[in-house]
């Protein structure tokens, strides 16, 4: 792989943070029945670039965005130990850069800073259909606690 670096993201990085996000839309729509048709949006990514308590990073390949993730500071519910958690999002690499463990690096860099923040907990979403998702995050130290059920009624 040619040099990898990882940075904070900007608001000069919009245009193709929104292109990630429709990365993340489209390979979650097969997995997720109740996501609506037509153009959908996750995230206020404006929001995810200038809040303080969320930090935004990119991937970066010779000047090639080709990554992202976040990490919110959340709070816990009142009967957590830890009052606050810090939660994953936005996680997605350029299909044609999969497999070189960005991924993975990605979350290295979300937890350092999470340790910085003196955070003791990290969570995340994963659809439990994503095999290749739910291997890569048990590998990096995640590990499963609820299920969350739904139905059509």
């Amino acid at each position: 792989m040619n040099h990898l670096y990882f940075r904070t993201a900007t608001i000069e990085d919009l245009k193709i943070l929104l292109e990630f996000e429709q990365g993340v839309i489209e390979a979650e729509k097969p997995l997720d029945p109740f996501l609506a048709s037509g153009e959908l949006f996750y995230y206020n990514i404006p929001e995810l670039i200038s809040a303080k308590h969320i930090h935004l990073i990119v991937a970066v390949v010779n000047k090639e965005l080709v990554g992202s993730g976040y990490l919110r500071i959340e709070n816990s519910r009142q009967y957590h130990k830890n009052p606050k958690h810090g939660y994953i999002g936005f996680m997605y690499v350029k299909p044609a850069f999969r497999g070189q463990k960005i991924s993975s690096k990605i979350l290295e860099n979300l937890k350092t800073w999470a340790k910085e923040q003196e955070l003791k907990e990290l969570r995340l979403d994963v659809y439990n259909n994503n095999i290749g998702a739910l291997k890569a995050y048990e590998n990096f130290g995640f590990g499963k606690s609820l299920v969350n059920m739904r139905m059509d009624i």
